[in-house]
């Protein structure tokens, strides 16, 4: 298996890292960095749990080998906060209540991120769209969807 080194700022600490051509940048996140917010759900793209930002892009991690990121600019759920202060996508989604086993919420926060980067003021059908991707077992979606219509809000000073 050969070796590749690679350049990554993740949260805006640059790494370089010595990866295996087949290794996964979700494993690099968790395993190497101990980045552990994003998870490893159903390793095909299908779940959502393991999104990250590229830039202001949500990406699933579990699809990206580690190589093809090399230069990239990663956003984990870590790095979403300010210190202690909460992005206000991850603050609505706990003052609504939208957190239950918490495996999917790295992700759901993530993707509405992104979601609030391209469009400061969603739908309720287009935050459904947007959100298609990320599987949730245990809710119904909508303190979610509530959860991203309140950070909407606040992002735009109402």
């Amino acid at each position: 298996m050969s070796k590749h080194l690679i350049h990554l700022t993740v949260n805006g600490k640059e790494h370089e890292l010595t990866v295996a051509s087949n290794e996964l940048l979700l494993n690099v996140l968790r395993d190497r960095l101990y980045l552990t917010g994003s998870k490893y759900g159903c390793g095909v793209g299908d779940c959502g749990a393991c999104s990250i930002l590229h830039g202001d892009e949500s990406v699933l991690s579990c699809l990206v080998l580690a190589v093809e990121a090399d230069g990239w600019d990663i956003t984990t759920v870590e790095g979403l906060a300010d210190g202690d202060q909460l992005n206000p996508v991850q603050q609505a989604f706990l003052d609504n209540s939208a957190v239950q086993c918490g495996f999917c919420v790295p992700g759901m926060v993530i993707t509405s991120t992104a979601l609030l980067r391209e469009n400061d003021d969603p739908s309720e059908a287009e935050i459904k769209d947007y959100l298609r991707g990320n599987y949730c077992r245990c809710t119904g979606y909508v303190a979610m969807i509530k959860s991203v219509m309140d950070a909407a809000a606040k992002m735009r000073g109402e």
